[in-house]
């Protein structure tokens, strides 16, 4: 136990990547670069949107490298961070989500498109151009960084038990 917390409430790793991704505005987005086959890591900024049913959304241009990096693999890893920390932004905490991102589904865009519009308005003038999709994540992993002594790999499972979808992408489905 870590001794600041006595009194405290038993800390819930699951809940606390819940609370972080609910509040989040960005994250920084971690691909592999596909334009010269070298795979080096390519981290880039982007907006995210927490769906209940989706997980995280985002909202990405096909013109972006970020984008063909991911059509060219799925695999990503987003770091999602609390807002405004006060003092040491190092004792903030901070999630990477290990997972694999796809197109929304169908059935779901005009859901995820409101769930993304609440939370970035500005994204209005854009969403709709040819070129912007909503892409979703299926987390397969959490490493969760919540401050001294409260470090934690999550699997899909204790995320699921939490209510954070770390759905399976079907192996034949591709971008």
């Amino acid at each position: 136990m870590n001794p600041t917390d006595k009194g405290k409430a038993k800390f819930r790793p699951a809940e606390e990547v819940a609370r972080l991704l609910a509040q989040a505005r960005t994250a920084s987005l971690a691909t592999g670069l596909a334009r010269d086959g070298s795979g080096w890591p390519y981290a880039s900024l982007v907006l995210l949107a927490a769906h209940k049913a989706l997980g995280p959304l985002l909202l990405l241009s096909d013109l972006a490298d970020h984008t063909r990096n991911l059509q060219a693999d799925q695999r990503a890893a987003l770091l999602v961070t609390q807002n405004n920390p006060t003092g040491d932004p190092l004792s903030a905490s901070r999630v990477t989500l290990l997972g694999r991102f796809w197109p929304v589904p169908e059935a779901l865009a005009e859901d995820a498109r409101d769930v993304f519009l609440a939370r970035h308005g500005g994204a209005a003038a854009y969403a709709d151009f040819k070129d912007f999709h909503l892409y979703n994540m299926a987390i397969e992993q959490a490493h969760l960084i919540a401050g001294f002594g409260r470090i934690h790999w999550l699997g899909a499972h204790e995320l699921e038990s939490a209510g954070i979808l770390s759905a399976r992408i079907p192996e034949n489905r591709r971008l």
